[in-house]
């Protein structure tokens, strides 16, 4: 490293250290929890000219494949492009086909659901458990007919799946399993990280995840002819299988003569890769990840604590299924059937106290409007989804919280319990 490198990384943790970013007083739902490490690591990747895919991009696919416990890492731009990705690579090998049927959870993402349709296939709906507000094994089976072909599930909020289940259900019928981990960094069921359980799963690195790229995903496979058509289209469909040892333009097939390998196209592709500077805070991120969920994890166990008189009264608090590792993306909250207020009036209450919160995601995602005239099919009554979608929200519980915030947040809410108390 040259002596003015040493110089401009030395000025930025200097400048860390005394302008520590922070929600300031304001309770968010997320933040990026990043310091000087992860500027330098960009840095260092722009000075060296490195500003789309390079040698750091394969770097974090590496310790990040290696991290979950999968071969093979596939880095792109975004958690939305990483389904995309898996979904279609699975078309192009022939191990699903358009028109095909996918089971998912109703109370989840847009990005779970949009991917599917957009590659021709059907999302199925089908409900949720309440103890971990993830997708319901036994709703799965029911669901399964002929022309179901993939499993999809999504670690809600980081907290796993019931993979033992679900996995049974895979086995039996045949059916592979992608997982969605956008939400669960780090989140593990019976000593297995989340993630390598299906043939395929998804992550994003979005801003206000457990770990961040600013945006950014990846695939992560154990399927070779996966990985080669993943890789292939990510980056428009290119050959991806070079011959070491040949020299330039040694490509033929009967139509293409002596041509240019790098330009030779194999798969039907997009553009959706990750960038260096992307790749380098990912690399940082990692390092610090078990760490930084651990404060999740503790922050959490506080807010139950703090509001645990509340939770036969008027809400319902979330749970840590026995063998699972919660990462708590977010600190969901449940407002019981019975109770004297709607979930609008406590949360605007929150909100008035700066306390953000936000919706369990898409609710319903059958009902949301922009599904509604598509091939989606809900296979029966999903009262759980509906609960989800009717009275849950969940707020912050991010690294960056301090001890004041999360007392804050247990004050506001007793504030407003209070008026409802005899």
């Amino acid at each position: 490293m040259s002596d003015l490198k040493k110089e401009i990384f030395a000025k930025v943790e200097e400048y860390f250290k005394e302008n520590k970013a922070t929600p300031g007083n304001k309770v968010t739902v997320g933040f990026p929890c990043f310091d000087h490490n992860e500027v330098n690591q960009a840095l260092d990747s722009l000075l060296d000219v490195w500003i789309s895919q390079g040698p750091k991009v394969k770097k974090f696919e590496e310790q990040f494949s290696n991290y979950v416990g999968m071969p093979h890492g596939i880095a792109c731009n975004s958690g939305s492009s990483a389904n995309l990705l898996a979904l279609t690579a699975l078309i192009q090998a022939g191990r699903i086909s358009p028109g095909d049927e996918v089971i998912v959870p109703a109370a989840t993402f847009t990005t779970v659901i949009s991917p599917i349709l957009q590659v021709g296939l059907v999302p199925v709906f089908v409900d949720v458990e309440m103890e971990t507000y993830n997708i319901c094994p036994k709703a799965i089976e029911r669901a399964i007919t002929d022309k179901t072909k993939l499993i999809m599930i999504v670690h809600s909020l980081g907290c796993s799946a019931d993979m033992e289940g679900i996995m049974s259900v895979s086995e039996k019928h045949d059916i592979p399993v992608l997982e969605d981990c956008c939400e669960a960094h780090g989140s593990s069921y019976k000593g297995k990280m989340v993630g390598s359980f299906g043939v395929l799963s998804a992550w994003s690195f979005f801003v206000a995840h457990n770990m961040t790229t600013g945006e950014g995903g990846m695939v992560l496979t154990d399927d070779d002819e996966l990985e080669d058509i993943l890789r292939s289209i990510r980056e428009f469909g290119r050959l991806k299988k070079y011959e070491p040892g040949k020299p330039r333009f040694y490509y033929n097939d009967g139509h293409l003569k002596d041509y240019d390998e790098r330009y030779v196209f194999t798969n039907i592709g997009y553009n959706l890769r990750m960038t260096d500077i992307a790749a380098s805070l990912g690399i940082e991120q990692l390092k610090k990840l078990d760490s930084l969920n651990t404060i999740r994890a503790v922050h959490a166990v506080d807010y139950i604590h703090g509001l645990i008189d509340y939770e036969n009264k008027f809400i319902k608090l979330p749970t840590i299924p026995k063998g699972t590792e919660h990462t708590f993306y977010g600190f969901p909250i449940l407002i019981r059937e019975d109770a004297p207020f709607t979930r609008k009036e406590l949360v605007n209450a929150l909100e008035s106290n700066g306390i953000e919160t936000r919706a369990f995601m898409g609710g319903d995602l059958s009902v949301q409007p922009a599904y509604r005239d598509t091939e989606c099919r809900t296979h029966e009554k999903m009262p759980n989804t509906v609960a989800l979608r009717d009275r849950a929200f969940f707020i912050g519980c991010h690294p960056y919280l301090t001890r004041d915030h999360i007392d804050e947040v247990v004050a506001t809410f007793k504030q407003f319990f209070s008026n409802y108390e005899c």
